[in-house]
């Protein structure tokens, strides 16, 4: 008798759903906002969480057989060379992302335990929490959905208690950032919390991941637009409930934007309090499930590129019991490793490589939009069992909108708006390692483009 495979239910999209674009650790840099975090909240999530959410629906029940999300989307609409972009942007943020949260468990270990950790021991905890996440990230997505699962039901745990622990100490002590009605608007000149927009629409990526989980789903053409639609509303919830709850038990001036959740939880029930413990350390296990649920997706697109050659080939190696690339995955590792060793001879910290993950990320998702409109007009005859509402110029709004914010959003992230030191001395790091990433990226694709070519002229 055959075995039955296992497969994706709608519940599990919807918590998977949630896993990837939930993220805990950046509710304290968006918190960093300010009041006016809850205006930038309210219109982004109408401006940009909305018609993302449903032009990634129509691409990924449209196209529900392109395994590789966004690289095939873009692809199929303009060629090779735009969809290497992507890809290159798209796969490099992963391994500064899971360099970027290896560096937060010391820290939050250092809290919970009163102890300091010396760099060795650090370093040790770093790569541990690495290769966990490359060795779960070789089983298939429906073997790893547990994980995932419980992810998803933590971090909604963490929003919500933040939120209750925060109204309950604004109604004790009052609003730590209480101001007139003019603080919960913009406030342009604020160039620091300008900075921190990206975070918001950081916030809200990843529905494409799972598209990638086709393969593993019953009815993907059905269950993606309805996973994308209950576990986006689910999101704008949670990330609004967790946001007052920091920001009520913080000042703006005071917050860390690596420890922003320790901090807000020491100020409310005390560092000693067995729910500071409890939630910190569920805080660091939802980690685990928020690398796992996005490594399938980025792997997926990373070995597809490295099949149309626009990646090194070691990063297509997919297992052939289980279909999983795990030579992208691998790949994370060995990268994601390296830097943590360097930050621990430079000293650069949780912000620069989440900054810079940040910076790629967004720029993964600009072609994305136009290629949704494009696809429309070339391949008009796909039968799209899910359409985003409107057309002619509502259509155009919704696709360049999001593509304007994703843009204005990586200037406000690495480019200093001004000549002051602070700025300079916070931003040009980050600056410093995206142009250095720009620039291998396009360098290692130029290379692999023309062996590509000299391979194909060899077989004529």
């Amino acid at each position: 008798m055959a075995e039955k495979t296992k497969k994706f239910s709608l519940f599990d999209a919807i918590l998977n759903i949630i896993c990837v674009v939930f993220v805990a650790e950046a509710a304290a840099p968006a918190a960093a906002i300010g009041n006016s975090q809850y205006f930038w909240w309210i219109l982004l999530i109408i401006t940009f969480l909305l018609p993302y959410g449903m032009i990634v629906s129509e691409l990924g029940s449209t196209y529900p057989d392109d395994e590789g999300g966004v690289y095939d989307w873009v692809k199929r609409a303009f060629g090779r060379k735009v969809a290497g972009f992507v890809a290159w942007c798209y796969w490099v943020n992963f391994p500064l992302w899971i360099a970027s949260l290896a560096l937060v468990f010391p820290s939050t270990i250092s809290l919970l335990t009163g102890n300091e950790l010396g760099v060795v021991p650090s370093l040790l905890i770093e790569l541990a929490f690495i290769w966990i996440v490359v060795f779960v990230s070789f089983s298939k997505a429906s073997d790893s959905a547990w994980l995932v699962n419980i992810g998803a039901i933590l971090k909604v745990g963490i929003g919500i208690v933040l939120g209750i622990l925060g109204f309950m100490y604004m109604s004790k002590y009052g609003n730590a950032n209480a101001g007139d009605a003019s603080t919960y608007l913009p406030n342009f000149s604020d160039t620091n919390s300008l900075t921190y927009l990206s975070i918001i629409l950081f916030n809200f990526m990843g529905f494409e991941v799972l598209a990638t989980y086709t393969d593993d789903m019953e009815n993907p053409a059905r269950q993606i637009p309805k996973a994308i639609i209950a576990g986006g509303i689910a999101i704008a919830v949670v990330y609004l409930i967790s946001a007052f709850g920091i920001g009520v038990a913080i000042p703006v001036e005071d917050l860390t934007v690596d420890s922003g959740i320790t901090d807000a939880l020491a100020v409310m029930v005390g560092d000693t309090s067995p729910i500071f413990v409890i939630v910190n350390i569920v805080f660091l296990i939802t980690l685990f499930g928020n690398m796992v649920s996005w490594s399938l997706g980025v792997n997926m697109v990373a070995a597809e590129s490295a099949k149309d050659h626009q990646l090194p080939s070691f990063m297509g190696f997919v297992d052939p019991k289980t279909g999983m690339p795990n030579g992208a995955s691998i790949t994370n590792g060995v990268v994601a490793s390296v830097l943590c060793l360097i930050s621990a001879v430079t000293g650069f910290d949780f912000w620069v490589l989440f900054a810079a993950q940040i910076v790629f990320l967004l720029l993964a998702y600009v072609p994305m939009f136009p290629a949704f409109l494009k696809l429309r007009k070339i391949d008009p005859d796909t039968k799209r069992p899910f359409k985003v509402p409107g057309n002619g110029g509502l259509l155009k709004v919704e696709t360049y909108l999001p593509v304007v914010l994703l843009i204005l959003s990586v200037i406000a992230t690495a480019v200093p708006l001004n000549t002051t030191a602070d700025e300079l001395e916070y931003k040009m790091p980050i600056l410093e390692i995206s142009l250095v990433l720009l620039v291998v990226g396009i360098v290692l694709m130029a290379v692999l483009h023309k062996k590509y070519l000299e391979a194909e002229k060899a077989t004529e």
